[in-house]
């Protein structure tokens, strides 16, 4: 049963010739692999100015040539990794966040790596694609900083939960990658004690562990081998997940709307993980 939010048939994933992709690639070819699906490797060559003239430059050669090298070297690594599935490739001429947001529409998933970057260096690099290609993707998108904590047993997958539709979309991809994957989901809702405000604590967390009861129920009832169990941390939203997600597989929540280009419109909770989380992010759009 799936509770995924596109039905493409493939996993894209950005290669930047000028990074490691490895870690990234090698989540994808796993999760292809588990989710019987092919991976599309792509590289972006951005033009050098913003015109739409034709960039016949020696920068612009170099560029491509730079692209078409790592991409057959992702191609061969990622078939090496996985042989059973079809591993296929292009360079592709364009904004790289506007190239892969894209191609988004069309993917079951979005894998991207991550440098870990500081918050500014994050929205405001030429060359970043975490930001922008998750803010507007129309599919999950997996940001692989860190890899997965395969030694942690018995393994399991982090989602936050706060009621509203995005968390039930990001609910129903971690319950799916938890039974693809064997393992326990540990569901969130982070409370966060009120300032200024006479409504009664106890109300509070109690309305938390039903909306928990409440969100989980039918998806357990699809879902049988998973075991979930509901935790109702204190404190801010990030900090929680991040930390329970310290030796988790990956952390699952969800995204509201697309936001624009520059990433802005990235919730603050999502966007700090992307800078927290020392695991995969995967990050859900309202389905």
């Amino acid at each position: 049963m799936s509770g995924s939010t596109a039905e493409g048939r493939e996993l894209v994933v950005g290669i930047d010739p000028a990074g490691d992709w490895r870690l990234a690639l090698a989540w994808a070819a796993d999760e292809a692999h588990r989710r019987g699906l092919g991976l599309h490797l792509v590289v972006a060559v951005p033009a050098r100015h913003g015109t739409r003239h034709v960039d016949d430059t020696p920068h612009r050669t170099a560029l491509r040539q730079a692209g078409a090298r790592a991409l057959h070297e992702a191609l061969d690594w990622g078939r090496g990794r996985r042989p059973e599935i079809e591993v296929a490739g292009d360079v592709l001429e364009g904004p790289p966040a506007a190239v892969i947001g894209g191609l988004s529409r069309g993917a079951r998933m979005v894998v991207l790596g991550s440098r870990h970057l500081g918050r500014a260096a994050e929205v405001f690099s030429a060359g970043s694609l975490v930001v922008p290609v998750v803010a507007q993707a129309g599919c999950p998108v997996a940001v692989v900083g860190d890899a997965e904590h395969v030694s942690q047993q018995p393994p399991y997958v982090v989602v936050g939960i706060d009621g509203s539709e995005s968390s039930e979309a990001a609910l129903a991809f971690a319950y799916e990658e938890a039974d693809l994957r064997g393992a326990r989901l540990r569901a969130l809702s982070v409370f966060q004690p009120p300032v200024f405000t006479e409504l009664d604590e106890e109300v509070a967390r109690r309305a938390q562990r039903r909306l928990l009861a409440e969100t989980t129920a039918g998806w357990s009832a699809r879902y049988p081998d998973v075991t979930v169990r509901h935790e109702i941390p204190v404190g801010h939203p990030v900090e929680e997940l991040a930390k329970a997600a310290e030796h988790a597989l990956a952390v699952v929540v969800g995204r509201r709307g697309r936001g624009g280009y520059s990433g802005m419109h990235l919730g603050s909770v999502v966007h700090g993980l992307l800078h927290r989380a020392r695991c995969p992010v995967v990050t859900v759009p309202t389905a």
